[in-house]
């Protein structure tokens, strides 16, 4: 009875709470709508999994969370963090690099080209101490080594005066985490953090990722492609398609009762043990350009449910199927009177 309170009081007060989040990028070909009406909420000590394919949105929603999407970016909507709208915050202000490493912190999808080649591995997390926790040089550098050795790399002190080049691909992984953990943030964004990494390597780090959000309270964005770590990781999934999240829910709905053809298709292209199909479904076609689009499905072309003179003619509005899932598809409701309904 106590535990479903707190979860109740969690949802009500999210740590931090995304709502129609849009940005566009001028082009010489038109504006690219990266993101569209993007909306989400997390809560503490809670792992929300954003999946979809390149060019859906996913990275770069993660950078505006953190305010350190391309310069050119027109964004708007709110990015609410302990009452604190971030996307109001000047971009370099004093306000946002307050925020930014210190209760935002992010590992980015490529560690090797994340440290500079030009500092000890050692200094650039001390970086991070040094501006948010303590002004002492001793300190922090005792800090530093303590978040190495509890991410898993041996003999830290002797690390944490070697170079980048100096680490192999699953240390500079650990490496990018101490960097990002160094100050115990309250919201930790994985941008594909394993994809680089073989199987034995990825397993560890997930499960070092889980021991630190138990020992943090910290919640996590998890942005990944691969639905087999999802169903490992996440408490709520997020499916994004063309810059829109076309389908929301907790893992275990999404896995037995997802809804947006586009998740179904996922799903189905997953190597499953036991399965005798000789060949993975898979789905045709590839994510369209996001500039000069018609009001449509952005999924319509590659599509084998759809319903022609309903989703090539209009947006598909966000339908809330229960109290904690959403599907933008037509299949499922919100078309305009006199529309088909399947």
């Amino acid at each position: 009875m106590v535990e479903a309170a707190a979860t109740a009081e969690q949802q009500a007060h999210p740590l931090l709470r995304v709502e129609d989040l849009n940005i566009h990028l001028p082009s010489d070909g038109g504006l690219l709508k990266a993101v569209s009406g993007v909306s989400f909420q997390i809560s503490k000590g809670k792992t929300l999994g954003i999946v979809g394919e390149s060019g859906c949105g996913k990275s770069i929603t993660g950078k505006t969370l953190l305010g350190i999407q391309p310069k050119h970016a027109v964004t708007s909507g709110s990015i609410h963090l302990d009452n604190v709208d971030i996307a109001k915050l000047k971009r370099n202000g004093k306000e946002i690099r307050a925020i930014r490493g210190s209760k935002i912190a992010m590992i980015f999808q490529e560690p090797m080209t994340a440290f500079s080649p030009l500092y000890t591995i050692g200094n650039q997390i001390m970086e991070s101490i040094l501006l948010h926790r303590t002004k002492n040089k001793q300190e922090a550098k005792l800090m530093a080594i303590d978040i190495l050795r509890r991410v898993g790399i041996s003999n830290p002190e002797k690390r944490f005066t070697q170079y980048p080049h100096e680490f192999s691909g699953g240390m500079m992984q650990r490496a990018m985490i101490a960097m990002a953990l160094s100050c115990e943030p309250e919201v930790l964004i994985a941008d594909e953090p394993t994809t680089a990494l073989d199987v034995t390597i990825q397993a560890q780090v997930l499960e070092l990722m889980k021991q630190l959000q138990q020992e943090f309270g910290m919640a996590i964005i998890f942005i990944t492609h691969d639905l087999g770590i999802v169903a490992e990781m996440c408490d709520e999934v997020a499916v994004m398609y063309l810059g829109k999240v076309v389908e929301q829910a907790p893992v275990r709905e999404i896995f037995h009762n997802p809804k947006h053809p586009y998740t179904r298709g996922l799903l189905r292209s997953i190597p499953m043990i036991g399965s005798r199909k000789e060949r993975l479904d898979s789905i045709e076609g590839t994510v369209p350009i996001p500039i000069n689009r018609p009001p449509m499905c952005g999924f319509y072309e590659r599509c084998k449910v759809r319903i022609a003179g309903v989703c090539d003619k209009q947006e598909v509005p966000e339908v809330q199927l229960t109290e904690d899932h959403s599907v933008r598809c037509f299949l499922h409701g919100g078309q305009d009177e006199g529309g088909e309904q399947s």
